[in-house]
């Protein structure tokens, strides 16, 4: 059965030490093992800031890690950095990007049945020739997928809510939203539900891009010149689809047990609600991919970085998320 792979993130960031908190608590949250590429060092000076009791061992590949998860952390590979929390440096960004690229690698080669990525810092990581919008695109182009068939959901025990536009200005959603778009993705975010979630009949609800759903074209024509025919192919196709919704009613509490999913117009409008309702328990999940992929739904947070205040939360859901959607897809 293969175990999990870990990409330790940004050094100086909380990764390290979510990391090593998620390693101690593995058993009450029912962890498949894990293991890290890189960073060992950094894993020791976290869980000892931490003022936790993890014990570090080097493993030699992947497939040592379950042998090893039950009285240390695993970590493999030499690379390592010296690591200052709060203060992210170029060595700190090479060794976020070699283990980010490395973790994926023993994915792609079977090697690890899912991939946890730890936050990164995207503009640290430009001064080491990382030229994507982020981590979702880069696995894009690692899997050989066009960066548009890999969709950024954010999950949690409240709400799933998929961002049809990322990161990109507000004032560009518009001209990238397309019918093309809300069907593609809407199609691939119904067949994960199916495969990665169990829900046997999805059922997608989605958002409009203006006020009050464009209130009839007075706010606005997105809604009636490309989100609703979207809807009507993906009706006429078969599939439980609804809208455009009001984006304010749409994440009450009662709204919310009419759908298994909510497909957003642009970043905030999806990861707004996620982060009110479930920001401790949020999980960023992209779909589309042949090897699974999940990561805690927040950042670096250098603000708080080796003081002890970081929860470990959402790193620990992100885990066992993955080895739920490994496991759905026999992958362990």
């Amino acid at each position: 059965m293969a175990p999990l792979a870990v990409s330790i993130g940004d050094p100086a960031g909380i990764g390290p030490e979510i990391i090593v908190e998620g390693w101690a608590r593995r058993r009450e949250a029912g962890l498949a093992p894990f293991f890290v590429v890189g960073g060992a060092g950094v894993l020791a000076d976290a869980a000892h800031k931490r003022g936790i009791s993890v014990r570090v061992e080097r493993i030699p590949d992947p497939s040592h890690a379950a042998n090893v998860f039950d009285r240390a952390l695993p970590v493999l590979g030499i690379e390592d950095a010296a690591a200052i929390p709060g203060a992210p440096d170029e060595h700190g960004a090479a060794l976020a990007l070699q283990s980010l690229a490395e973790a994926t690698r023993f994915c792609l080669l079977n090697q690890a049945a899912a991939l946890v990525t730890a936050p990164v810092a995207k503009a640290q990581l430009t001064t080491v020739g990382f030229e994507y919008p982020g981590q979702t695109e880069f696995l894009a182009e690692a899997c050989g997928l066009a960066q548009d068939d890999a969709v950024m959901m954010l999950a949690g025990p409240s709400l799933r809510a998929v961002p049809l536009t990322v990161h990109c200005a507000l004032a560009e959603v518009s001209k990238r939203l397309s019918q093309d778009l809300i069907t593609r993705r809407a199609r691939i975010v119904a067949a994960a539900l199916a495969r990665d979630f169990g829900v046997e009949t999805p059922r997608i609800a989605v958002c409009g891009l203006n006020p009050h759903a464009g209130e009839g074209g007075r706010f606005g024509d997105e809604e009636a010149r490309i989100i609703s025919p979207a809807i009507e192919t993906l009706l006429a196709e078969g599939f439980d689809v609804t809208g455009p919704h009001p984006a304010d009613a749409l994440f009450t509490p009662r709204a919310r047990q009419t759908y298994d999913a909510a497909l957003a117009m642009y970043h905030d409008q999806a990861l707004v609600p996620l982060k009110a309702l479930d920001f401790d328990e949020g999980v960023n999940v992209t779909l589309g991919l042949p090897i699974v992929r999940t990561s805690p739904d927040h950042g670096t947070a250098f603000d708080i970085a080796g003081k002890g205040l970081a929860d470990p939360g959402a790193m620990i859901a992100a885990l066992k998320m993955a080895g739920e959607m490994a496991a759905r897809r026999g992958l362990r």
